[in-house]
């Protein structure tokens, strides 16, 4: 909730409020974007190598002395499980060492220049440098790792980075960048800019800004990538609604808590939730069953215990949202086999739907909420057919003891990454992680994200003794 002058962060499983934190105006933006671009003009004092790999390194450590702190900040201000805030501050520290260590990748390589006469005479190399100032806008589901992903790869490849994050959860990113600095990084190298929508648009598409990097929902991120200036590259990463194929082959009992796993975690609010199960006839009725059974064993609460497995959704209107479309989808036919409730105004109970129409918006549309929808299908085309149809393509799981059969169905899902016998959550922080079609633009993952902060160049030296 904010005033004009002040964002107040709000605790979403209860609105307690944490901390009132001020609102930058242009001229405060405007400012940062002054100080990233001077120290960027300034090669002389572009940070060499072995500096940069020595404050990631140390930021590490500090990192680590605090991942109780930060696990509970980001159960706090974003509603996630509290085991599951500390995996996300545990892979935090993860992704600052993976960017330390990607320095040394950082290099270009020798280019033979006499493959025709007009190159004799000549020798040729590549070199990275890089890209200029970053301006990072980003999500409130992964508060801490998603900030990481997008200011270590900045900091690791020499590029100034001012970063905004999401005005639910700041909190985690200001103590991040704090240590930044304490680690030795320059102010003017890592910014943080709390600011209104039209503030955060006029930073994004001033011309100064040589990379946008952007977490969050698709009709955001394409809106701002038509208004960057000339000349400003991008990487954009938006939602899906991630299909799942369960042959009839399938371990159920292995397949049912992997699937909660993926469908549950942090409420389904991952852009990469399990959503949509296509579930051969033949085991469907069993499967559903054994779902059902371990979803209502869910405990859904307050994030802050070490019990709870759901949280809250970030924001009371989020409740009513999930409940409209899965009080829609079951008046159009969709059977309810687990949850379907409203808990609270904050809390929504972890839900089954079977056989949703296809034209439903839990059907079309990312839900980022607990809610997952089943399916039947008798033909595995006919499965590929519909899990493919959407605009939205991330990833997407299968789960078959076949390996004959998962080869050809993870061959034909179109998505950028496709779990066999794993959820379609999955992720590691060195795995390239990139939306299709309306889903994203350009490779996340730290080593992928520091490839596009860089820019090759080529020197040529022509010398008779060549």
């Amino acid at each position: 909730m904010t005033d004009t002058t002040r964002l107040i962060v709000e605790q979403p499983y209860d609105g307690a409020i944490i901390d009132e934190l001020p609102i930058a105006d242009w001229a405060a933006a405007d400012g940062m974007l002054v100080r990233a671009s001077a120290v960027f003009d300034d090669r002389d004092a572009w940070l060499p190598a072995y500096e940069r790999i020595e404050i990631l390194k140390k930021l590490t450590v500090l990192m680590r002395a605090q991942v109780d702190d930060f696990a509970m900040l980001i159960a706090r201000e974003g509603g996630k499980p509290l085991a599951d805030a500390r995996i996300e501050a545990d892979r935090a520290v993860n992704g600052v060492e993976l960017a330390a260590e990607g320095i040394a990748g950082l290099h270009g390589a020798e280019m033979p220049m006499d493959l025709t006469a007009a190159g004799a005479g000549r020798f040729a190399f590549t070199r990275k440098e890089p890209i200029g100032p970053v301006v990072a806008v980003s999500a409130f589901n992964h508060p801490l790792n998603l900030i990481v992903h997008q200011v270590a790869p900045a900091i690791a490849t020499g590029c100034p980075v001012i970063v905004k994050p999401a005005d639910t959860t700041p909190l985690s990113c200001l103590k991040f960048v704090d240590l930044v600095h304490q680690a030795g990084l320059p102010e003017a190298w890592c910014q943080v800019c709390i600011c209104d929508i039209s503030t955060a648009e006029q930073l994004v598409t001033d011309p100064r800004v040589a990379f946008f990097s952007f977490i969050g929902s698709s009709r955001v991120g394409w809106y701002l990538r038509s208004k960057l200036a000339p000349g400003t590259r991008c990487a954009l990463e938006h939602g899906g609604a991630a299909p799942v194929l369960v042959c009839d082959d399938a371990d159920l009992e292995r397949v049912a808590p992997s699937l909660v796993k993926g469908g549950y975690y942090h409420a389904g609010q991952v852009c990469v939730s399990v959503q949509r199960v296509f579930v051969d006839n033949a085991i469907r009725d069993d499967f559903c069953a054994v779902l059902a059974e371990q979803v209502a064993g869910l405990t859904t609460g307050d994030p802050t215990l070490a019990e709870t497995d759901v949280g809250p959704l970030i924001l009371p209107r989020e409740i009513e949202r999930v409940a409209g479309w899965v009080d829609e989808a079951v008046s159009d036919g969709a059977q309810i086999v687990a949850g379907g409730d409203k808990l609270s105004d904050r809390l929504y109970d972890p839900t089954i739907l079977l056989e949703p129409p296809v034209d439903a918006k839990v059907s079309t549309l990312e839900i980022f909420g607990p809610v997952a929808c089943l399916y039947g299908f008798d033909d595995a085309d006919e499965a590929l057919a519909r899990a493919n149809a959407l605009p939205l393509a991330f990833q997407a799981a299968v789960y078959t003891t076949d390996i004959d059969r998962a080869l050809r169905l993870s061959n034909r899902l179109d998505a950028g990454a496709v779990m066999i016998n794993d959820h379609s959550a999955f992720r590691v922080d060195w795995m390239p992680f990139a939306g299709r079609r309306t889903s994203g633009y350009g490779v996340g993952g730290i080593h992928h994200t520091m490839a596009d902060m860089t820019q090759e160049k080529l020197l040529v030296i022509h010398s008779p003794a060549a």
